[in-house]
């Protein structure tokens, strides 16, 4: 039996429960809160923030490798940790050009990736040519939209980085300015490498955000053969390049002329694979713990004609009373899978939970009115 430290509590850390005990593997999670999703999952739980080393030693020695629920850690400090010997997988050299965004945009135009044009935010230029709108990002630890912002004209862009400059103490070369891209659709590929190097790739999926969140993923994505081995290419590029062990999740831009721009890489499981859960003969919860238990990958092939997930945020004016009946009235929706994650804070946004329905057809009528029946139950209703 494998016991495996995960850097992270929440939701994504909490859904490798069912692989866990699929698998045999007992979970050790550091997190901070005695109230985040995974504690009710794991073996034992060391808390403290994700960025403690010194948390992550004492986790060191109750595990035999450590793996990431989400990249918010401090590489340099746990470097020392890997020059004593501990096993983190993907290896620390593999995250180091992806954390900082600008960083992750450098590596992957170097690699020879298509990326939208992008520039560091310096003092002596406010949009390096760009035009509007732009896309303002924090380089660091920016999720669910949270860091992201469209900016429409001059004045509004100085204005914003002053702002983010005041509010969070994040200097301009913190900051990553990217064009806007007027994308078809957006797309998403979740990819897993294991110890010997085999690569395996997840069905391609279209995401669709609103207000920059992720709201529904649509598996797989309606778009050519062709167009799906691009990205698929693109997948085995990334991560025999990083020789990374693990799952990632690539998110990119389809624009109308079919050229597929590579958006953000989150170096570890990721919301666009969520349907994988019982969808696929494998998910990507367990893929990560065969990945990173140095087992043999399972298929990730879907068993169903296709699949719809839709995430659960919080409404401001529910109670929890509200969302209970909700998710009742979710569950009772044919072939839906409800999971609820069981925070305590439901505040505006915060993904709470996410339903996937499967489906015996591809037709898109019968997704959009897969989406309209949760959609009006959740947030409508």
């Amino acid at each position: 039996m494998k016991r495996v430290g995960v850097i992270g509590g929440g939701q994504l850390a909490w859904m490798m429960g069912g692989a866990a005990r699929k698998l045999g593997v007992e979970l050790v999670v550091q997190t901070p809160s005695v109230n985040d999703p995974a504690v009710a999952i794991a073996l034992d739980t060391v808390f403290a923030s994700v960025d403690d080393a010194i948390a992550t030693a004492q986790l060191a020695e109750k595990c035999d490798v450590i793996t990431f629920e989400n990249e918010f850690v401090n590489l340099d400090a746990l470097s020392l940790l890997a020059h004593q010997g501990v096993c983190f997988r993907p290896k620390l050299e593999a995250l180091a050009p992806l954390l900082d965004k600008y960083h992750q945009r450098c590596y992957l135009r170097d690699l020879g990736l298509s990326v939208p044009q992008f520039f560091a935010v310096e003092e002596d230029r406010s949009n390096s040519g760009l035009g509007f709108p732009v896309v303002l990002k924090v380089r660091r630890h920016g999720y669910d939209g949270q860091g992201t912002f469209i900016v429409k004209d001059p004045e509004t862009l100085k204005q914003k980085i002053k702002s983010i400059n005041t509010k969070s103490r994040i200097c301009q070369k913190n900051l990553l300015l990217e064009e806007f891209v007027p994308f078809e659709r957006e797309l998403a590929v979740i990819a897993a490498r294991s110890v010997s190097g085999e690569v395996v790739t997840y069905p391609v999926v279209e995401t669709q955000q609103e207000e920059q969140v992720c709201r529904r993923v649509i598996a797989p994505a309606h778009i050519t053969p062709e167009l799906a081995a691009e990205v698929e290419d693109i997948a085995h590029t990334l991560l025999n390049s990083l020789e990374v062990v693990g799952v990632f999740g690539i998110e990119l831009f389809l624009t109308a002329d079919g050229k597929v721009l590579v958006n953000e890489i989150a170096p570890r499981t990721h919301n666009s694979g969520h349907f994988s859960l019982d969808a696929c003969e494998t998910s990507q919860f367990e893929q990560q713990l065969r990945a990173v238990c140095g087992l043999s990958l399972g298929s990730p092939a879907m068993h169903c004609a296709g699949a719809v997930m839709v995430n659960l945020l919080g409404i401001s004016t529910e109670s929890k009373s509200d969302y209970f009946s909700k998710l009742s009235l979710l569950q009772q929706i044919p072939q839906a899978h409800v999971y609820w994650y069981g925070k305590i804070e439901p505040r505006i946004g915060r993904k709470l939970g996410h339903v996937t329905v499967l489906l015996d057809n591809q037709q898109a009528d019968s997704v959009s009115a897969i989406v309209n029946t949760i959609e009006s139950i959740w947030y409508f209703s």
